[in-house]
């Protein structure tokens, strides 16, 4: 006789961790009786074959889903690809910046686009436009510290520092000039004027399923000119004709990501809806922070500051063990800032709920009561 399928754990509605995060309880809830048994199948959604016609045709609804949240074109491709981001920190060079002669032009902005540098300079010339460093990365820089040049193979930047919680609030670059965007922790968070770039990746998790996915959205023109011997599994053309089917993919992550996107266009009612919802999310911490006589410190500066991920500091990393230990056993969880920097980090993907962050901030005010001076 089959078992009944227990409640969720309601911790997983106050999981501020930056990696793998919330998720909505809906879709946790769907996922939880897919393990089981998808309905329309029969079987679990862990053992459904990637050459079924049932997943066929979750490819087909997962393109279409995010062609109408992001408003996207025919002339683009939308690939479910492996590797996470960091397989595109190769990927992407490799494609487009072999044997060129001109520096594409990268930002480095925080701990991962600094990631993205130190692989493409194995692929060619590259120029950094600007960079962070001298800030600590708190900072973006401003229209009037950027000269990009009309020759460049293309621009890349993240667009989410999801270390440093700071967060470009504009499409950068030039139109004449291709741009590549690492889209990662903030992809289907806000509309993003998708058509402005020829190139957006996003692994998971941040906002879309759990870890084994990687999203590309490619322009076709971007392709017409690659080289031909690229290895086959590194090459955007072979995983297009093969429907995001070129080699076993993550079914169960892919699957995942459709229910996200479902519950986005139907639950949520498009990306300017959870737009609004994730500043409400994060004007409330903000304004917490900023209120709070300089018991918890911000990182970022204002003007740069992520909707995603919220880093501060408290005076002493005593003061911010004890922090961590306390929320952890008032059932508030993945605080600890990255091992990077440090710290504290409230993240405030998707699936986190505004009822969660409300009970961050009452938290963390009682927290100052007993701990303040």
């Amino acid at each position: 006789m089959a078992q009944p399928i227990p409640a969720l754990n309601p911790n997983n509605e106050r999981n501020f961790s930056g990696g793998p995060g919330a998720l909505p309880a809906s879709v946790l809830q769907q996922v939880q009786e897919a393990i089981v048994s998808v309905p329309e199948v029969g079987l679990s959604i862990l053992g459904i074959s990637h050459r079924s016609d049932w997943f066929a045709a979750v490819v087909q609804e997962l393109e279409t889903n995010i062609r109408t949240l992001l408003g996207l074109g025919d002339d683009y491709h939308v690939l479910f690809l492996q590797g996470g981001a960091t397989q595109q920190f190769s990927m992407v060079p490799m494609t487009l910046l072999h044997g060129k002669t001109v520096p594409a032009e990268y930002l480095l902005t925080g701990y991962w686009s600094g990631k993205v540098l130190t692989e493409a300079r194995k692929e060619g010339p590259i120029r950094t436009l600007w960079s962070g460093e001298a800030d600590s990365y708190r900072r973006l820089p401003s229209d009037a510290e950027l000269d990009f040049s009309p020759d460049a193979p293309y621009i890349h930047y993240v667009s989410n520092e999801t270390v440093e919680g700071i967060q470009f609030h504009r499409v950068l670059g030039r139109d004449d000039v291709p741009r590549v965007c690492d889209m990662s922790s903030d992809f289907l968070s806000k509309p993003c004027e998708a058509d402005r770039f020829s190139l957006i990746y996003a692994h998971a998790q941040k906002n879309i399923g759990p870890a084994g996915v990687t999203v590309v959205l490619v322009r076709d023109a971007l392709l017409q000119d690659v080289r031909d011997d690229l290895p086959g599994f590194l090459d955007y053309r072979s995983h297009i004709k093969a429907h995001s089917n070129y080699n076993t993919p993550p079914v169960f992550a892919i699957y995942v990501v459709l229910l996200v996107t479902r519950w986005l266009l139907n639950d949520i009612g498009g990306l300017e809806r959870m737009d609004a919802i994730n500043r409400r999310k994060a004007q409330a911490l903000y304004e917490f922070l900023d209120t709070s006589d300089g018991f918890y410190q911000g990182r970022a500066a204002t003007a740069d500051r992520s909707l995603m991920n919220v880093a501060f500091n408290l005076a002493t990393p005593e003061l911010e063990r004890l922090f961590f230990t306390e929320a952890q056993q008032a059932g508030i969880f993945g605080l600890t800032g990255h091992r990077a920097i440090g710290g504290v980090r409230a993240s405030l993907y998707n699936g986190l709920t505004e009822q969660a962050v409300a009970g961050l901030v009452d938290f963390m005010a009682e927290f100052r009561k007993r701990h303040g001076r």
